[in-house]
């Protein structure tokens, strides 16, 4: 019953739309909205029961309503799979980014972020830095604690 149903209202859709752009005429409404946000999956989805699936896709205007809509709005999603793309299928099945630089850039980043930590610890004088032996004019370096005797 839910499938005959579903049938019947894709089948509804494409009479209502029949040879316009959109179903208000030619610019969309929020109608167009909802009815994409749900044709769209079902045409474009891998489905374990694809009944439904053909049924929409026998329905041509309301295949090409979704691709107009996909190439108008989702132009680097909706037609074909785009030469620029930046990931290509290795030999195992997996994507693999093409960016040779990503893991020099990363480190290159994270490197960076680690010395402005330090230069701000330093410059701030969260962190500071003495040296060993004596100081200027013989005298020992004076710690915290020393300082606090002595006031």
């Amino acid at each position: 019953q839910l499938y005959r149903d579903a049938r019947e209202c894709l089948t509804l859709l494409s009479q209502r739309l029949g040879s316009q752009k959109f179903f208000f005429g030619d610019s969309p409404a929020s109608l167009d909205a909802f009815v994409f946000s749900r044709l769209a999956p079902l045409l474009k989805a891998k489905l374990p029961n694809g009944k439904l699936q053909q049924h929409l896709k026998s329905l041509q205007n309301l295949c090409n309503y979704c691709t107009s809509i996909l190439s108008l709005y989702f132009p680097w999603d909706g037609g074909e799979p785009q030469s620029s793309t930046p990931r290509a299928a290795s030999a195992n099945g997996s994507e693999v980014e093409e960016d040779p630089h990503k893991r020099r850039n990363q480190l290159l980043s994270v490197l960076v972020g680690l010395v402005a930590m330090l230069g701000y610890a330093f410059l701030s004088g969260i962190i500071s830095i003495q040296r060993g032996g004596t100081g200027p004019a013989g005298r020992q370096p004076i710690t915290l604690e020393e300082e606090e005797e002595e006031e």
